[in-house]
C-alpha cells in the first residue's frame, strides 16, 4: 500500500509573492516616470515609501512561509524566495535613504563659503506639495554643513578669470550641470564654451565747461584718504565684479533636482572659486548636495592642474 502525504499550503507564502511583484512593478514605474517621466519629486518621495511599505509586508509573510515550511512542509518555499527577491529593490533604495537621513545633517543647502554665501541669480522655486515647506537657511546650518563636510572648501587658482572661467564652464558641461544663467560677463549662450569678453567701457563725451557754475574754491582743498577694505562700498564693487553661474543639475539614477551656483571672484592675481549646491525638495538633501560639490571641485582641480594655488 502507497501512503500519500498531503503537504499544507502556506497562504503566507503566496501572498508574500504577489505583494512583493506589486511592490518591484510600482518601484520601477515609479523610478521611469521620475527619472525620464514628469513624476514630480514629492509624489516620487511618497509613492517610493508605499513602494517599500509593501516590500515589508511582503518579508515579513515571506518569513512566515519559511517558518511554515520548515515546521510542518508547507508548500510556499519558493514563493517566499521569490517574495524576498522581488522586495529587495524597493528596500535598498529606502533604507539607503533612511541610512543617510539619519547619519546626516538635515540640511538642504552647501556652499564652500561659510560666511558669505554666493546669492542666487533667480532663486529657485519649486512647489512643495506635501513636503514641509522649507525654511530659510541659518548659521546653525552652515555650522552643522562645516561639521559634517570639513573639506568642503573654496578653491584659490593662479591666473586671471577668464582663464578659470573657461576651465569652470568645461568641468560644469562633463559633470552634467547644464548653466541656466549667469552674469559678471557678456555671455550670448550661457552653455557657450567659448571665451567671454570682458565689456570695455563707454566713453561719454564731457559737457563743456560752463563759467556760470564755477563757485569760489575753498582755502584748504580735502585730500581723499582710501577707504577701508571691509566697507559697504568695497564690498559692492566686489560684488560687481564677480562672475556668477546658476546651472541645475540631476542625480544619475534617481533624478532628483539639484540647483548649481559658481562664483568666481578675482583677487590680484588669484581666482577665489565658490560653489554652492541645494535640493530644489524638501528639508534634508540626504547628503547628495555636498557629494555634487565636492565632486565638482575634484574635477575642477584636476582640469586646473598647474595652476592651483594652494
Amino acid at each position: 500500500m502507497t501512503i500519500r502525504f498531503d503537504r499544507p499550503v502556506s497562504h503566507a507564502a503566496r501572498a508574500a509573492r504577489l505583494i512583493a511583484s506589486f511592490a518591484l512593478v510600482l518601484c520601477g514605474v515609479v523610478l521611469v516616470g521620475h527619472r525620464f517621466g514628469p513624476l514630480e519629486t514629492p509624489y516620487f518621495v511618497l509613492l517610493m515609501l508605499i513602494s517599500a511599505g509593501f516590500a515589508a509586508l511582503a518579508v515579513t509573510l515571506a518569513v512566515v512561509g519559511l517558518t511554515q515550511l520548515w515546521r510542518v512542509a508547507a508548500i510556499g518555499g519558493v514563493s517566499s524566495v521569490k517574495a524576498l527577491i522581488y522586495a529587495a529593490l524597493p528596500l535598498v533604495i529606502v533604507g539607503i535613504g533612511v541610512e543617510r537621513y539619519w547619519t546626516r545633517p538635515p540640511i538642504y543647502d552647501v556652499s564652500t563659503d561659510l560666511v558669505d554665501a554666493p546669492e542666487w541669480l533667480a532663486p529657485p522655486e519649486a512647489k512643495q506639495i506635501w513636503l514641509p515647506a522649507r525654511h530659510f537657511v541659518t548659521t546653525q546650518d552652515r555650522e552643522a554643513q562645516s561639521a559634517a563636510y570639513p573639506v568642503l572648501t573654496s578653491r584659490r587658482y593662479e591666473g586671471a578669470v577668464d582663464r578659470v572661467l573657461e576651465a569652470v564652464r568645461k568641468v560644469a558641461k562633463d559633470s552634467h550641470v547644464t548653466i541656466v544663467n549667469a552674469e559678471g560677463a557678456d555671455v550670448i549662450d550661457p552653455n557657450s564654451d567659448e571665451k567671454p569678453k570682458r565689456r570695455s567701457p563707454q566713453r561719454h563725451p564731457s559737457p563743456a565747461p560752463d563759467d556760470t557754475a564755477v563757485t569760489d574754491m575753498p582755502d584748504v582743498v580735502p585730500v581723499p584718504t582710501p577707504r577701508p577694505f571691509r566697507d559697504d562700498v568695497a564690498d559692492l564693487i566686489r560684488h560687481n565684479s564677480d562672475v556668477v553661474l546658476q546651472g541645475e543639475t540631476r542625480t544619475r539614477i534617481l533624478g532628483l533636482h539639484f540647483d548649481v551656483l559658481i562664483r568666481l571672484r578675482e583677487e590680484e592675481e588669484t581666482t577665489l572659486v565658490d560653489v554652492r549646491v541645494a535640493s530644489r525638495y524638501g528639508q534634508d538633501d540626504l547628503g547628495i548636495s555636498a557629494n555634487i560639490a565636492e565632486s565638482y571641485l575634484k574635477a575642477l582641480d584636476a582640469e586646473l592642474l598647474g595652476i592651483a594655488g594652494s
